[in-house]
């Protein structure tokens, strides 16, 4: 609470004492208002009625009562005047604002009745809200004046627009100081720029004046510290050249520039102008710094956020550029210088470019096993992924009917030459004829039957490897001439097919060296060389290849290779630029993309 607000306010306690006292029914000896008008809170009176009077002991003792305990205290006593005795009531009153003490009144009383001392203590305890506004409202000044300028915060949030927003602060931050005029300014280029002014949505017809805040606020910026003119401190050591120049052109009662920050950087400076006859006292300027600080850094916020994405690109790039060429920021100074080495070494280096494709090793040649005649499945023992040795049987099928028709044409057979020998002795030379040709077709039916009972055990034909096929959970079951039930490969002699992108099937050529590294052979790379190209492509899972045959190149093959192991293929293509290597893809895709939606 500044001086003069506490002279107002003692000056309004003796007022409303006085008053209060002459109200009351009773004769009032003595009345006292003691309220906190220091910095530590301590009670000090403010107003005595009457005014020469001394303070009353038990009035005091009552008062003190009443602050401690926060509640109405009443006590008697008995006072001795002119040998008489005279009984008296002291009540004593809390001043509570905002559930704290602020002050106390109390009064000595020689009421007319003592059943009158209710009436007297309900009729005081009204007039003293008189009193409690007077102090809330003088004790109210900075701090309701402060949660004004924290809802200025609210103001510059509101608006949308950058250049809106600051002029609205502007003009509600020169109503509640009272000021003339309430400007903004950003440091650019190293000078202030004013950009927004209280009440004034543009100001182009106010040259002299835009400059001569700007000046002021320049002021401000280099000496990094309030400036007020005329100074509240006449022993400060300021230049304030340009703060009275502004004054005598204006005409104004006093002017005060306040600089704001963000970080280490001054960005920006607040200037106030009071009217005429009126000067900026310690509770204002605090009030003004208070603002500064919370608008200041806000309202730069905004700005940069109202900024085209051109300008802040500028901007980001300038700052970036001054820290690289200024002093300190070793760690960004070292990540730039890293970046462009690595720019430049992948730029003019070079690189051995290969196709890189998925692989699958499958054998050069693959036999199909069937089925040779149609019968049951009586025995099988191999399934795929076993390696089998020339002569192994695969399968068997059941033999039951084939050797029952051999009985059948053999026993016909037999017949059949009994009766050639009986017709051959009767000398029938028609019937001999037809015998012999009926002894000619048993032989070839059992001659039939005896090959069918050969093909009833299937072998393996060379030495390989199962790629597909298995029997051995369908015994017993039926199976058609020429069905296919085993897949054989060899072991020695393989083939691999890379399904190679479309994007890069371009830089393949026959003959061309790579190198192949296959999921169940780690750590060894396999030589491999393109034999052929299926100019025809192929889609699966959602992208489009070819397929390009390769053979191996290394003589001793390691054992566990089997076929359709996959994995990883690479062609060797040539020399390239590593900033080729690393970037053609999506160079090449960006190209397309951009030549598909091209009109």
């Amino acid at each position: 609470m500044t001086d003069s607000t506490g002279s107002k306010l003692s000056a309004f306690a003796s007022q409303w004492l006085a008053q209060g006292c002459g109200n009351v029914d009773g004769d009032v000896h003595f009345g006292v208002v003691l309220l906190s008008v220091s910095a530590d809170g301590a009670l000090a009176p403010a107003a005595v009625w009457p005014a020469s009077a001394n303070p009353n002991p038990v009035v005091m003792e009552a008062v003190e009562k009443a602050v401690s305990e926060r509640a109405v205290q009443e006590r008697h006593h008995e006072v001795v005047v002119a040998g008489a005795a005279q009984l008296r009531c002291v009540l004593a009153f809390p001043l509570m604002i905002d559930g704290h003490v602020h002050g106390a009144a109390a009064i000595d009383i020689e009421p007319g009745q003592v059943q009158s001392l209710d009436a007297v203590r309900r009729s005081f305890a009204w007039h003293l809200h008189a009193l409690e506004a007077m102090v809330r409202r003088a004790m109210g000044t900075s701090s309701d004046r402060l949660n004004t300028v924290l809802n200025l915060v609210a103001t510059g949030l509101h608006h949308k627009r950058f250049q809106t927003a600051a002029t609205a602060v502007m003009t509600e931050l020169a109503a509640i100081l009272k000021c003339e005029r309430v400007s903004i300014g950003f440091v650019q280029n190293g000078h202030a720029k004013l950009v927004a002014l209280s009440h004034s949505a543009g100001f182009g017809e106010k040259a002299n004046l835009i400059r001569g805040i700007g000046t002021c606020m320049d002021e401000a910026i280099d000496q990094q510290a309030t400036v007020v003119y005329p100074p509240i401190d006449k022993r400060a050591m300021q230049v304030t050249r340009y703060h009275a120049e502004l004054l005598r052109s204006s005409g104004e009662g006093a002017v005060c520039s306040i600089p704001f920050a963000t970080g280490e950087a001054i960005i920006g400076a607040i200037t106030f102008e009071q009217p005429a006859r009126a000067y900026f006292d310690s509770e204002t300027l605090r009030l003004c710094e208070y603002a500064t600080l919370l608008l200041g850094p806000l309202l730069d916020v905004r700005r940069k956020d109202d900024r085209s994405l051109f300008s802040k690109a500028l901007d980001s790039a300038r700052v970036t550029i001054q820290q690289l060429i200024g002093p300190h920021h070793t760690g960004l100074k070292l990540a730039v210088t890293s970046i462009v080495f690595l720019v430049l070494f992948f730029t003019f280096m070079t690189g051995e470019y290969r196709v890189t494709a998925d692989a699958t090793l499958e054998g050069a040649v693959q036999r199909a096993i069937a089925v040779p005649i149609s019968g049951f499945v009586a025995e099988a023992n191999i399934r795929a992924g076993d390696v089998v040795k020339e002569g192994d049987v695969l399968f068997t099928l059941d033999d039951r009917d084939l050797r029952l028709e051999r009985l059948k044409w053999v026993g016909q057979r037999s017949q059949h030459r009994r009766e050639y020998s009986e017709a051959l002795a009767a000398r029938e030379r028609a019937r001999v004829n037809i015998l012999n040709a009926q002894i000619e077709q048993a032989d070839a039916q059992v001659a039939l039957v005896e090959e069918q009972l050969l093909r009833t055990q299937v072998i393996a034909p060379f030495d390989g490897f199962v790629v597909s096929g298995d029997l051995s959970q369908s015994l017993g079951a039926p199976l058609e001439r020429g069905e296919v039930v085993f897949e054989l490969a060899p072991l020695d002699d393989y083939r691999i097919v890379l399904e190679v992108d479309e994007r890069d099937i371009g830089f393949v050529a026959l003959q061309q060296p790579g190198e192949l590294a296959l999921t169940g052979v780690p750590g060894r790379s396999l030589p491999i060389r393109v034999d052929r190209i299926t100019p025809i492509a192929a889609a699966a899972e959602g992208r489009n290849f070819f397929e390009v045959e390769a053979s191996l190149q290394d003589a001793s093959l390691p054992t566990s290779l089997r076929p359709g192991m996959q994995g990883v293929g690479k062609v060797l293509v040539g020399e390239r630029k590593l900033a080729w290597i690393w970037t053609h893809k999506i160079i090449e895709w960006w190209r397309m993309f951009i030549w598909s939606w091209w009109p």
